[in-house]
């Protein structure tokens, strides 16, 4: 029915949180998730509606995101775009948090691995949810505006930040934000 739509900006963007099904399916606490969701993103480009693959960084995520981005890159090579995305802290999130909040400081160097690496193979990709104050600036060219604009505020610190018309914010819906956060000052 989808396939019917026949517009080329239709996408559907699909989770997928870990290469390995075990984990991935731990994550979504869904038994056979990881296989329901291999089919599905098959199933898409079997009828040629484009596929956006989504990865949220978190605590059980984070460890094997080079490892994901590899699996994309060699069984997935027809998706149109991978969207890398900072973990909004709602809804269940804050009742989990020993188990999901990372510190973005943390993982810096596999998630730059892991952009660079979609980048140098023709993999279209974006960095969302993240405010460019927690990412070195070489990371600057993949991190987008992506947080809605009704979701979408700026915390006390960035209202001196020079670079906060190309920052994308934080949620205005979550219930904590990185201690990292501070106003960019460049001329």
């Amino acid at each position: 029915k989808f396939s019917k739509v026949n517009h080329d900006g239709l996408m559907f963007g699909i989770p997928l949180y870990s290469d390995y099904p075990l984990q991935h399916d731990y994550i979504v606490q869904a038994k056979d998730a990881f296989s329901q969701t291999m089919l599905g993103i098959h199933s898409l480009e079997k009828f040629g509606i484009n596929v956006e693959v989504r990865i949220v960084i978190h605590k059980q995520s984070i460890e094997r995101l080079y490892d994901l981005v590899k699996y994309v890159y060699r069984n997935l090579p027809f998706v149109k775009h991978v969207a890398v995305m900072g973990l909004e802290y709602v809804g269940y999130t804050p009742y989990n948090d020993n188990l999901l909040w990372i510190e973005p400081s943390e993982y810096v160097d596999i998630l730059s691995n892991s952009l660079f690496y979609l980048d140098s193979n023709n993999i279209n990709v974006s960095l969302y949810n993240t405010q460019l104050c927690l990412v070195p600036e070489h990371l600057w060219k993949f991190c987008r505006r992506s947080i809605s604009d009704w979701k979408q505020t700026y915390l006390d610190e960035c209202s001196i930040c020079t670079k906060k018309t190309d920052c994308s914010g934080v949620f205005e819906t979550s219930k904590k934000y990185s201690e990292n956060i501070k106003a960019i000052l460049t001329n």
